[in-house]
């Protein structure tokens, strides 16, 4: 497949200056009709307190473009009096079933309110669908279910925003964050402390008829994340998890048992944060046998943790899935959306340089991978402020590979 030029259609467009805007992309992509599901956030003004209610737009693949539909607004993924927030949808690929999770909150409560009261207004909520979109079920409200009683401990939390995955175990996991704060009482007063964001997982093992929720993170600085799982060639499933920080550069950490625990997670130098962080997309695919050369790297520097997990022989084993993240790629401003690749996942610090996907203001991304070597794009961009409009972009992999520096290698096996 020769590589095509890469081509960018814009989904969402802010209405005037300070109006009607739309924020916060998430792409799914559904194999078997070939269709693209865009989300958005529909809000009143540019701030996260104006969040109104979440816009749908269906694209089919045909060759190489995307016939769009025109803005759907999604009315049944509302709660009376809250503000629908941050989407995150998953294909279920047994039932057919496209499950669209978000959060609702209390109409202007904002989130730092929430984490200085210590009094959550969030709801975990999903709506589903068995046609690919075109209709959804009535919404579903989980926050009882699924946290109860911890919910007290926790001043507020979100989904995604972005993309969940379903596991080769069939798992499904949606990522997540929370800011957990401990209550104690002592000598008739009660005491709190500051709650610290965590990231964690809600996972189902059932094919989505009932959700739990995964530890918290071990450390309180990771918030907005993705994850994506990596197979080795034992036929091992790491999941690996790429978190928003606000320490200037991006936090990864693994799990062996799906989601349920992670390792303490540790920082990426050479994958920067803005000041306050950003979110980010994380993507594993296995590369295409035209992609590969016959010899394949071994992996010889796991993280310590991970090598003690996994053992010493199966540390040295080629991975045969590779990640792909996008990103903004200044240290000072959301500016210059970046693409990068992994080839070797289980390995530190083996990101290659960005590809530099859009040029000027950037902020949330979101990947899919579709078929035989094509991937897409949904992003914020403009030409002043990252919030302008949501862009959707196809690319390959070997433009992947072309424009990050990247020479192909890996097992030869992998199709």
């Amino acid at each position: 497949m020769e590589p095509s030029r890469c081509s960018t259609t814009t989904l969402f467009r802010q209405e005037g200056v300070g109006g009607i805007t739309y924020r916060i992309p998430a792409l799914l992509y559904i194999p078997p009709a070939r269709v693209l599901l865009a989300f958005a956030e529909k809000r009143s003004s540019v701030d996260d307190t104006d969040a109104l209610y979440l816009v749908l737009r269906r694209g089919e693949k045909v060759d190489h473009s995307v016939q769009w539909g025109p803005p759907e607004p999604l009315m049944s993924a509302t709660l009376p009096g809250f503000r629908t927030m941050n989407p995150c949808p998953v294909w279920e690929r047994k039932s057919r079933r496209v499950f669209l999770f978000f959060i609702c909150v209390r109409n202007h409560v904002t989130e730092q309110r929430q984490i200085c009261s210590g009094k959550n207004a969030a709801r975990l909520c999903f709506v589903s669908s068995s046609d690919h979109g075109r209709s959804w079920s009535p919404i579903k409200d989980l926050t009882d279910e699924v946290i109860g009683e911890e919910v007290e401990h926790w001043a507020t939390f979100a989904v995604g925003p972005g993309h969940g995955v379903q596991l080769q175990s069939d798992r499904l996991v949606i990522p997540a964050y929370a800011y957990h704060f401990s209550r104690w009482h002592c000598l008739g007063t009660f005491f709190r402390s500051r709650p610290r964001s965590h990231s964690l997982m809600f996972y189902s093992d059932d094919l989505g008829a009932t959700w739990k929720h995964g530890q918290l993170f071990q450390s309180g600085v990771t918030t907005e994340c993705e994850v994506a799982e990596v197979m080795n060639s034992n036929g091992l499933s790491v999941l690996y998890c790429s978190a928003r920080t606000s320490g200037r550069c991006r936090a990864e950490a693994f799990s062996t048992d799906l989601g349920e625990h992670f390792e303490k997670p540790s920082f990426v130098q050479e994958l920067h944060e803005p000041p306050h962080g950003c979110q980010g997309s994380v993507v594993s695919f296995r590369p295409r046998r035209g992609l590969l050369q016959e010899e394949a790297p071994a992996i010889s520097s796991h993280p310590k943790s991970l090598v003690s997990t996994l053992g010493p022989e199966q540390s040295l084993t080629p991975p045969s899935s590779w990640l792909v993240y996008s990103h903004p790629t200044s240290r000072r401003h959301r500016i210059n959306l970046g693409i990068y690749v992994n080839q070797a996942p289980l390995e530190a610090a083996r990101w290659s340089q960005p590809w530099i996907f859009h040029r000027g203001p950037s902020g949330y991304s979101d990947l899919a991978i579709l078929e035989e070597g094509w991937f897409g794009c949904l992003f914020e961009c403009g030409e002043k402020h990252e919030y302008e409009q949501i862009a959707f972009s196809l690319f390959t992999d070997q433009e992947l590979l072309s424009h990050t520096g990247e020479k192909c290698s890996g097992p030869s096996n992998v199709q």
